[in-house]
């Protein structure tokens, strides 16, 4: 297993060691964002398992970049980011969409520029990979990072079906 080394801030790509953590910060992020949407009365603890399991397979994956900074006894925070391959279109050149996926900071580590510097190495991934367009959903408390960073209101509409 891949041990971690480093300057305790710097921003690193997870590895398998870092899965449990990843899972932790990902349940505090759907804890605190609540609603129906993100805490369904389907729901369960059973995502987390399946969790674990997908995070394992998607870090090795070219098409997925998740990020960490170190904490005093874990991860201090982590962000995730994608692409997908679309069809290319006069609003889309090549039809390569970033997505930005659940950034989170543990509470004792936020206002450090955690998210900021997750941020910026995946925006610079997202250029390097030559993505027409990054999306993202922003908390009320991200929002204003992100609209620093750039973000604007999507003009598509968003309408969601769930089976």
């Amino acid at each position: 297993m891949t041990q971690r080394t480093g300057d305790p801030a710097a921003v690193r790509q997870a590895v398998e060691d870092d899965i449990a953590e990843l899972v932790r910060l990902r349940a505090m992020l759907f804890e605190n964002l609540g609603g129906d949407f993100f805490d369904p009365v389907s729901g369960g603890n059973d995502w987390l398992d399946v969790l674990a399991v997908v995070l394992k397979e998607q870090l090795a994956a070219d098409a997925v970049r998740i990020l960490v900074v170190e904490g005093g006894s874990g991860l201090a925070a982590c962000g995730i980011g994608t692409i997908e391959q679309r069809l290319p279109g006069p609003h889309l050149r090549n039809g390569r969409i970033g997505q930005v996926i659940g950034v989170v900071t543990d509470p004792a580590y936020r206002r450090l520029g955690h998210s900021r510097s997750i941020m910026q190495g995946l925006l610079d991934w997202f250029r390097e990979s030559d993505v027409a367009r990054v999306d993202l959903y922003a908390s009320t408390g991200g929002e204003p990072l992100y609209r620093e960073l750039g973000f604007t209101n999507h003009p598509d509409p968003s309408l969601y079906w769930r089976p």
